[in-house]
Formats: structure tokens, C-alpha cells, sequence
């Protein structure tokens, strides 16, 4: 192999895989970036076999030249050495020129490295996914979407299931919904949906969508998403990112959202937020993090939390509207932040049907999203 490559492009792209690396593998060749050269550009590829990403750089773009190939082939680079040595670089064009036994002889201006390489063989392939029919999405809204649920996931492996987010497309409307049994997050959107794809039991590792969300353009780009008996493939521009689907039946969630309501209020989300913000501070240092909300009359709710060596945090909120019975309940402070900086609203929309039924949390003006969490029984 022997070509000529811009060394912007070529950082780009490998900051683009190494996002798939990962320390803990016990497959060594996984360590390493695949790099393939062919007329028509370079791909690159890592994976930690959870989940792999491709990124293709084109031999031309905006009527540059950014990869001369004079002579076609592949090798496995050690990933950190190979993206820490390109950063460095002093030129924009470097050489990279492959000989016996897989030795690369990278060259730019004054500068010459040699890197020990693998054979390409080894490395283990990406599965492969029917790419005919494909949904697609905003990357800033599928982004949106997944920072508003998927912190909501199992951290544990004791439900393997819970640690994804459920995936659920019906027409033109996607559903993305996480619940880790003491906490629910659930978001809604329309797509681009051309050949009314269905699907209700598509259930992502959440680790996976966080890594998906970093490479995600915040501009208004699309993002074609294609589905398989196992993987899912995201495509963004030229890059590709594939996951795994995670083996199971996922539960039931419709059963969690209450139709009614023993009390309703809407709050201003900011205000609402900063405050529980600093119970928090306290229930965090007693190790509990229990904060209580109470609502006494029409006007106002209390937020408080104590603890018996540091102290008692009490604050009084107005309320913008409420309806139903007065109420007192416990739960944890860090859950409802988590929901709370989710929505996107001023105004926040609180139901309870009691002290130990889950509380529910949506915007004020919109129905897209739902946020459930389970209280604290606590005595008093």
C-alpha cells in the first residue's frame, strides 16, 4: 500500500473510530484501527464488539484531492500510537506506504515514523445490513432524543434488557423509551419514514447511543438509520456506526402511565429545578437522596431536605396551576433532576395519585415526552 493523504481528514476520521475503542477488550487485534485504501478513497474501522464505526474518506471532495492512492491495500495500526503520531504531524500531506510484514513508513515534511502493523485478516468483519430500506431522522433531534432517555437505562446487568432503550416506530412517529424499574424516560417525534417501516421491539444498548450521540452533527443533518435481525447501522455522512441489539423482551411501559390524578400542578421547570438542585446538595452529602416536596395550599409548594448532623434545606415555590387534594412525597432528588433538565419546557406538569404511586412528570406544552419515578416510602 503506498498514498498520499491529507493529515486534517485523516485526524478527523480517526477521531471519528476511536470512539469504538475500547480498554477493557480481551481481543488484541481490537486495540487496533483497520485501514484500507482503494481507489475510490480510505475507510477506516474500529469496534470493541459492542459497537463498530466506519468513517470513509473520500479521494476528492469539494474538488480536492485529499487521498492519491498509487498503490491499493490494508493494515491494523495500535490504535492510541497511530491517532496520537498523526495529531503530531508537522505537514498537511503525509505518506503512508505499507512493506513486508505489515511496517508502515509514515512520512510528513522532515518527520519519519515506522509503525509495527497487523494483518487486515485478522480483523474480525462487520456484519452486514440490507442498506435498500432505510428510516430517516434529524441527527439534532435523534441526538435531542437520546440525551432526554437514556440516562433512564439499568446500570446493572441484572435485567440485561433494562440497560438499553426501547425503539418503537409506528408510521411516521419514533418512540425512544428507558426505564430502569424506578424510573422512566420516554420521547416521541415525528421522521421521514418512505417505506413504513414498522418496528416495537428494537432495544439499544444505552452505552451504545451515548457513543452514537458524540458523533452526531448538532445541524440539521439527516441521519439514515437501517435495522437487521441483530445490528442497527447508523449512517451520517460518511460515517457509519453500528450496534448490536440487545436479546430480550422488553417490559410493557404503557402499564406505568396513570390516566388520572389524585393532584396536578405546573411549575416553572427552572425554578423547580434550581430548587430541588440545592436539597440535593444535602440529601447527596446524607448519602439518601431523598428530598420532599409539599403541597399545602393553592399558592405555593415546599421543597426541603434535612439532615440530622448537617442541617434542613426549605424552600417555597410558587405554583402556576394546580388542581386536586394536598399532598406530601419522597423521592429521589437526582431521578427528578435528571428528568427535570430533560424537558425543553418553561413550564413543567406534575401528577400524583398519592404519597407511594409513581409521580408523573411531562412539559406543559406538548405531550412528546413522559417522565415517571417511583417515590420514597419515608416515615411521617
Amino acid at each position: 500500500m503506498k498514498i498520499k493523504i491529507s493529515r486534517d481528514a485523516l485526524n478527523e476520521a480517526i477521531q471519528d473510530v476511536s470512539k469504538a475503542i475500547s480498554n477493557r477488550t480481551t481481543i488484541q487485534i481490537l486495540n487496533g484501527i483497520k485501514f484500507e485504501a482503494g481507489a475510490e478513497g480510505v475507510m477506516l474501522t474500529a469496534s470493541d464488539a459492542e459497537i463498530s464505526i466506519q468513517s470513509f474518506i473520500p479521494a476528492e471532495k469539494d474538488g480536492n484531492t485529499v487521498v492519491a492512492v498509487e498503490q491499493p491495500g490494508s493494515v491494523v495500526f495500535p490504535a492510541k500510537f497511530f491517532a496520537e503520531i498523526v495529531r503530531k504531524l508537522p505537514t498537511e500531506e503525509i505518506d503512508i506506504e505499507i512493506k513486508q510484514n505489515f511496517i508502515a513508513w509514515i512520512r510528513s515534511g522532515m518527520a519519519e515514523i515506522q509503525i509495527v502493523g497487523v494483518d487486515p485478516e485478522e480483523y474480525p468483519l462487520l456484519p452486514q445490513i440490507e442498506k435498500n430500506r432505510a428510516i430517516s431522522i434529524a441527527s439534532d433531534l435523534l441526538k435531542t432524543m437520546i440525551r432526554q432517555t437514556s440516562f433512564a437505562v439499568a446500570v446493572t446487568e441484572t435485567s440485561p434488557i433494562l440497560t438499553g432503550v426501547l425503539w418503537t416506530l409506528d408510521g411516521d412517529r419514533l418512540k425512544l423509551t428507558a426505564c430502569d424499574r424506578l424510573r422512566m424516560a420516554s420521547r416521541e417525534a415525528g421522521i421521514h419514514n418512505e417505506h413504513q417501516e414498522r418496528f416495537h421491539d428494537i432495544v439499544i444498548p444505552g452505552k451504545s447511543l451515548n457513543e452514537l450521540a458524540k458523533l452526531l452533527p448538532d445541524q440539521n443533518s439527516l441521519v439514515d438509520i437501517y435495522v437487521a435481525d441483530n445490528q442497527v447501522m447508523f449512517k451520517i455522512d460518511t460515517v457509519s456506526f453500528y450496534t448490536r441489539i440487545l436479546d430480550g423482551t422488553y417490559p410493557d411501559m404503557s402499564k406505568l402511565i396513570p390516566q388520572s390524578f389524585q393532584t396536578e400542578l405546573t411549575v416553572n421547570t427552572k425554578k423547580l429545578t434550581d430548587a430541588i438542585d440545592r436539597a440535593y446538595s444535602l440529601s447527596r452529602e446524607e448519602k439518601t437522596n431523598i428530598v420532599k416536596l409539599s403541597l399545602q395550599d393553592d399558592r405555593t409548594i415546599e421543597i426541603s431536605s434535612s439532615s440530622s448532623e448537617l442541617g434542613k434545606v426549605t424552600e417555597h415555590l410558587d405554583v402556576h396551576q394546580r388542581s386536586g387534594e394536598n399532598i406530601t412525597v419522597s423521592f429521589n432528588s437526582r431521578y427528578m433532576l435528571d428528568a427535570l433538565k430533560a424537558i425543553d419546557s418553561d413550564f413543567v406538569r406534575i401528577g400524583f395519585r398519592g404519597a407511594t404511586q409513581p409521580i408523573f412528570i411531562k412539559p406543559e406544552d406538548h405531550s412528546n415526552m413522559v417522565h415517571i419515578i417511583m417515590p420514597y416510602r419515608t416515615a411521617g
